[in-house]
């Protein structure tokens, strides 16, 4: 299966190609703004890189947010767009879930993970997840003096506790003096389009495609 994924909704800007599971070609850069001037290029770049077309593809992913309001709009309408040209079918995946699947499988072992993001405001986009990656808590924007009470049902914070995210030295300072303690994770803050082609493909079946994807907006 080929899949051609994207992130603009964070402050990164990614895209990737992955075939049965592994990633082929892929860029990457690291931006608080300008996505809509990198995202297509890439995109072609990782395209030539691979000499793939889009007529060889089998599905589309995109991150649906939350994020930044223009790169989230940048990235869902290149996915429509291209979906509408090439007749494909396109998956959303959370920049939440996507930042908390690029926390090494050892390392999220036994542990809950707290992802935290920046909203270029006062709070925090957050959503707690398993070792399995299965979602514990809803996505909520929060201010950082009321996460420790947010994630304050012992089940959530019940073990180690691993924080990631682009603000999750933020968190990780909040809850510490909240008592609550916490590790920060050494996994990449921010949504990579590798990892959102992994979630899409892992997600596909051809008997039950994605809906459109929505932004999802805090």
């Amino acid at each position: 299966m080929l899949v051609l994924a994207f992130d603009s909704a964070a402050s990164a800007c990614s895209a990737a190609l992955c075939r049965d599971g592994d990633v082929i070609a892929r860029r990457y850069e690291n931006m608080v703004q300008g996505h809509s001037e990198f995202l297509m290029g890439m995109i072609e770049e990782v395209m030539e890189d691979a000499g793939i077309s889009f007529s060889d593809l089998d599905l589309l992913a995109v991150t649906t947010g939350p994020g930044g309001f223009t790169g989230l709009r940048i990235g869902l309408a290149t996915a429509r767009g291209l979906s509408l040209a090439g007749g494909l079918a396109c998956a959303g995946v959370t920049t939440l879930e996507a930042v908390a699947a690029g926390v090494a499988e050892t390392e999220r072992r036994d542990a809950t993970v707290l992802v935290a993001l920046d909203s270029k405001r006062e709070d925090l986009y957050v959503q707690a997840f398993g070792p399995g990656l299965e979602p514990l808590t809803a996505a909520e924007a929060v201010l950082p003096e009321a996460l420790a009470a947010t994630l304050g049902d012992p089940s959530i914070m019940e073990g180690p506790v691993l924080v990631v995210g682009d603000a999750g030295d933020r968190a990780v300072k909040a809850l510490n003096g909240a008592g609550r303690k916490v590790v920060l994770s050494d996994a990449p803050g921010t949504p990579d389009a590798g990892i959102v082609a992994a979630l899409a493909a892992n997600r596909w079946s051809p008997e039950a495609p994605p809906a459109r994807p929505e932004p999802l907006y805090l």
